[in-house]
């Protein structure tokens, strides 16, 4: 099953402890690097939640912003009294350089951060309820992950049936290729009015056609592509192995160039570096 790396998903839990909200946002990466936004309170729980998440996913950058408010009736309401009287200070200092300024009302001063002092919750029914809620949000991530995989192993499955095709039409042209090359150094040799000696001729043209030979580069083509089918078609995570195919892929194109005694050669050369650069810029983004 191929993986996009590329995701998002929303989840809400609603409990007696309180409401947790969580949102899970995934691009590419090249390894799992998991970047973690909770409240000071829900700081204990950072262990669960990249255990839960490493268990689920395999690579990619993942942000995870985890929010949490408790339930009235689940609140012993204690109110730092010390920040409000530093709140209210500073407010009226403020008030000083501000045309009619509007008052502060305590509703106000209460939704400040650390004002509202809640009780100690129940530890292992906030662990259960958060992972609960993390499990749902990971279910969504992979299933847009999923859809998103399918769409890129589609990309990739259409790129190898073009360079199949490129290969195909270049390795039927071949021999005709190597005797037009032929010929023309025959005929260049002939404009030059010199003595040939047939066989040292053969045996250069021998040579000639050993360094100019694409056969085996054509063949290990061939072979990269039934190896990209087989890893699209597995169940593990498959982004680095196809990273890796990618480069062989190139390689065997630049060989292509470096070989090519003919224009023809040269622009399925080109032709082939095109889809096999479409091809890596799509895995970039495969688990």
């Amino acid at each position: 099953m191929v993986y996009s790396m590329t995701a998002f998903a929303r989840q809400r839990w609603s409990g007696e402890p309180g409401e947790f909200s969580i949102e899970i946002r995934s691009v590419n990466h090249r390894y799992l690097d998991l970047n973690l936004r909770l409240p000071e309170d829900m700081r204990a729980f950072e262990p669960l939640i990249r255990e839960q998440v490493s268990a689920r996913v395999a690579r990619g950058k993942l942000d995870i912003s985890l929010r949490f408010q408790p339930a009235v009736a689940a609140q012993e309401l204690d109110v730092d009294l010390a920040l409000v009287e530093k709140l209210a200070k500073t407010s009226h200092a403020i008030d000083k350089y501000i045309y009619n300024p509007a008052p502060v009302s305590s509703l106000e001063l209460m939704r400040w951060p650390g004002v509202m002092r809640s009780g100690p919750a129940d530890e292992a029914q906030l662990r259960k309820a958060l992972g609960e809620l993390l499990d749902n949000a990971l279910e969504d991530l992979q299933a847009m992950r999923r859809r998103e995989g399918e769409k890129l192993r589609e990309v990739l499955l259409q790129r190898c049936e073009g360079i199949e095709t490129i290969v195909a039409e270049l390795q039927s042209t071949l021999p005709g290729i190597h005797q037009a090359w032929r010929d023309k150094l025959r005929a260049r040799l002939a404009e030059l009015r010199h003595e040939v000696d047939e066989d040292r001729l053969e045996q250069e043209l021998v040579l000639l056609a050993q360094k100019a030979d694409v056969d085996e580069e054509l063949d290990r083509l061939r072979m990269h592509l039934g190896e990209i089918r087989q890893v699209l078609a597995g169940d593990e995570p498959v982004g680095r192995r196809l990273d890796f195919l990618m480069q062989e892929l190139h390689r065997e194109a630049n060989t292509l160039g470096a070989k090519s005694v003919d224009k023809q050669m040269t622009r399925a050369s080109v032709d082939l570096k095109v889809l096999i650069e479409q091809m890596r810029e799509q895995v970039q983004n495969i688990e």
